[in-house]
């Protein structure tokens, strides 16, 4: 077909203006009044940490692996509460729902989705009473799963799934169409979170969906955009003890790419509560510019103490021009992502109560984190425990074609490329100043091997320490990790939950000493649990007091779900709910003592 001059200055002008667009509206303009008046500048990784071994050579490998295709397969939901089977002893004093949330629908009509992480949200809810436990199920009805419904095809693009142009339109509106800002998703498919005492479930986008913690019923849709100067919030939350919630969003704006710590307040006793979404005095606290502005880094979570709070800076990039670039070409945001190891991990340091951010440049090797463990103040140190692996392209490898291979093999290959996650601790000195001492180490807690050095003024370089022995190798590495959260988070403590990844999917649970690094275990051939979630009982004295509970499912045999109860001191089994129905693995969970 031949083009004259006037279509293609047309065509021209259309392409200017719809990078200008994506420019101007894919991010929110910044907009907060705190001017941060020093950045960070990019640093190539020196250390020598970047030569050991990787934490995948240091897990044995994986032979004889079974698939995990049934448990990435779209289910039937159970709106109405059932009736589950008790084995064993649930305690009476457990009393509340156990929610949780993660993929559920993988497809519609002949659309098939590319990426686990695309599939639509799914709420499950475990009731306890009495030591009885009932079973319920949603899909969330977000706009996605609405739209994608009514039409019978994938209209809604997810991470890592595109959708295509309508069928019904000519070759030239579907074109034209690749043009179009692409509206973020709300299927929220990643957690149950608070605010001021309201449930909703959220993902990475700048949308919530407000639901009822009982019914599980889909409310609200809340856009973060209409409340602060962010376009998208982390699905990792931080409770403080006077009831505000913390998180973490992006702006980008003329002053380039910022990482902003927003502060909900706690809800107004006076005011009458309003069965709606409440964000009123909701604010961004700190804002912190991208050491690149044009390849910002991906977080997932974040750290916070009883005083501070630390954005991990980690060569995970997102590259915005690439951004732009797949959308017209159809491909899909997961694409954008790059691991890029030759970048220092950077630790920002804020004070949570002023928002002021630290003038020392905390550094590290390269590393790649999705979950903190727990951090805490002592004596002029601030303690972090995270799971940390070594190479960050996994996030884009768990496609549904990786996870659906086949027995042997298929899964042993793919699994065996995985990045294992093991737990680390790093220790930031709080008081360096221009006294400190250069080329020294200024860890001076008992007992710790982590290490932390000014190599210059106004930048401490730091070594971690592993938090493990190698016994835990033989499980995988961890993942998902909690702790007893009411009482210590922020705060010193000894245990933590979490699940083993012995397979693609986690195969075992794992309760941690930090002080000894001693493992208690539960694990069975063919069961797959949930991340596990800690209840403390009523009368409790020490940490360890209550249960943990986890959901296990199995791809060995159909509708053979149950709730798993165990007795969080000892780490064995107090008692089951078992339940008939499907569940695909899913991501993360809450107890709601409410319920």
């Amino acid at each position: 077909m031949k083009v004259t001059r006037t279509q293609a200055q047309l065509f021209r002008r259309m392409l200017q203006r719809c990078f200008a667009v994506k420019h101007q509206k894919c991010f929110v303009d910044y907009k907060t009044s705190h001017d941060f008046r020093h950045g960070e500048q990019p640093a190539m990784s020196k250390s020598k940490e970047t030569t050991s071994i990787p934490s995948r050579e240091r897990c044995p490998l994986a032979k004889g692996l079974e698939s995990m295709a049934p448990l990435v397969r779209s289910v039937e939901e159970t709106p109405d509460p059932i009736p589950t089977t008790i084995t064993g002893r649930i305690p009476s004093w457990v009393n509340g729902s156990f929610l949780r949330n993660g993929p559920g629908k993988f497809e519609f009509g002949k659309d098939r989705y590319t990426h686990w992480f695309d599939g639509m949200a799914m709420m499950h809810r475990f009731h306890i009473r009495d030591g009885d436990v009932t079973y319920s199920s949603r899909f969330l009805r977000s706009d996605s799963y609405v739209r994608n419904s009514e039409k019978n095809r994938i209209v809604v693009s997810e991470f890592g799934t595109v959708a295509m142009p309508d069928p019904c339109k000519n070759i030239f509106a579907r074109f034209f169409s690749r043009f179009q800002i692409p509206k973020a998703t709300d299927n929220a498919s990643v957690n149950f979170v608070k605010y001021k005492g309201d449930y909703y479930v959220s993902t990475e986008t700048n949308y919530m969906r407000r639901v009822d913690p009982q019914s599980l019923e889909t409310k609200e849709k809340v856009d973060w955009t209409q409340y602060i100067a962010v376009n998208s919030a982390t699905a990792h939350p931080h409770y403080g003890t006077d009831g505000a919630t913390y998180n973490m969003g992006n702006s980008y704006g003329k002053g380039g790419f910022f990482y902003n710590i927003i502060r909900v307040p706690p809800p107004d006793e006076n005011a009458a509560k309003a069965d709606s979404p409440d964000f009123a005095g909701a604010e961004v606290i700190c804002s912190i510019p991208a050491a690149e502005p044009r390849k910002p880094s991906y977080y997932h979570s974040f750290v916070m103490s009883e005083n501070y709070i630390v954005f991990i800076e980690q060569p995970i990039k997102l590259d915005l021009l690439k951004f732009m670039l797949y959308r017209i070409q159809g491909k899909s945001f997961h694409k954008v992502m790059t691991w890029e190891p030759k970048y220092d991990t950077i630790f920002h340091l804020v004070n949570r109560h002023t928002g002021k951010v630290s003038e020392v440049s905390y550094r590290a090797a390269p590393m790649f984190t999705l979950h903190q463990i727990n951090a805490y103040e002592d004596n002029g140190f601030l303690v972090m425990d995270m799971c940390c692996g070594d190479d960050g392209d996994s996030i884009g490898d768990f496609t549904l074609e990786n996870l659906r291979k086949g027995t042997g093999e298929e899964m042993d290959k793919f699994y065996n490329s995985l990045c294992r996650n093991l737990p680390r601790r790093y220790v930031l000195p709080l008081t360096v100043d221009k006294k400190t001492p250069l080329d020294q180490n200024l860890v001076t807690l008992n007992g710790f091997k982590a290490t932390a050095t000014m190599t210059k003024p106004g930048e401490v370089y730091m070594t971690h320490e592993e938090l493990h022995d190698d016994e835990l190798l033989q499980y995988g590495g961890l993942e998902f990790p909690q702790i007893n959260y009411e009482k210590h988070n922020g705060r010193p403590y000894r245990y933590f939950y979490s699940c083993g990844f012995g397979n693609v999917f986690s195969d075992s649970l794992l309760k941690m000493d930090v002080h000894t690094k001693e493992l208690k275990v539960w694990r069975y051939p063919g069961l797959y649990p949930s991340e596990p979630v800690f209840v403390a009982s009523p009368q409790a004295t020490d940490e360890d007091d209550g249960v943990v509970m986890s959901v296990i499912i199995t791809p060995r045999k159909e509708k053979s779900t149950f709730l798993l109860v165990l007795d969080a001191k000892t780490f064995t089994e107090l008692g089951r709910a078992e339940v008939p129905v499907n569940v695909p693995y899913g991501t993360h969970g809450v107890f709601n003592e409410m319920g």
